[in-house]
């Protein structure tokens, strides 16, 4: 029988993305697809550890989710645009409810997109390459 080697992202000099969802299938998906299409990626599971890496690894980009335990997405984008040093990391919020209300406070609190759950990863990859550009 053949064993076949773990997938690996195609570069790894790519752009750095935090994948941010309390959700471990949702990350998990979101990570691969992203990984496939050339970024490097970081997890976290929750709002609190998130911050921390994003001042600590400044990632190029966040993709956040809204509802989490404890600290949540709009908590999270709120206070990275609120610090210069992290004002400028572009975030895409993931909602599941997708409410006006919350789509309007994912982009108040600095969002660049809001996109429902489930999420089409295809479309998010198109989004994340859009506000972030792979560099050669």
């Amino acid at each position: 029988m053949m064993e076949l080697a773990p997938v690996l992202p195609r570069t790894a000099a790519g752009p750095m993305v935090l994948v941010v969802d309390d959700d471990e299938d949702v990350r998990d998906l979101v990570t691969f697809k992203l990984q496939m299409a050339g970024y490097r990626t970081v997890t976290a599971a929750d709002g609190c550890t998130a911050l921390t890496l994003v001042n600590e690894m400044r990632p190029d980009l966040v993709v956040l989710d809204i509802a989490m335990p404890g600290m949540d997405g709009l908590s999270v984008c709120y206070r990275m645009h609120a610090d210069p040093a992290t004002a400028e990391i572009p975030v895409i919020m993931l909602s599941g409810m997708a409410s006006t209300t919350d789509i309007d406070l994912a982009y108040v609190t600095g969002a660049e997109e809001c996109m429902a759950k489930p999420v089409n990863v295809g479309d998010l990859v198109r989004r994340v390459s859009w506000l972030l550009p792979r560099r050669p």
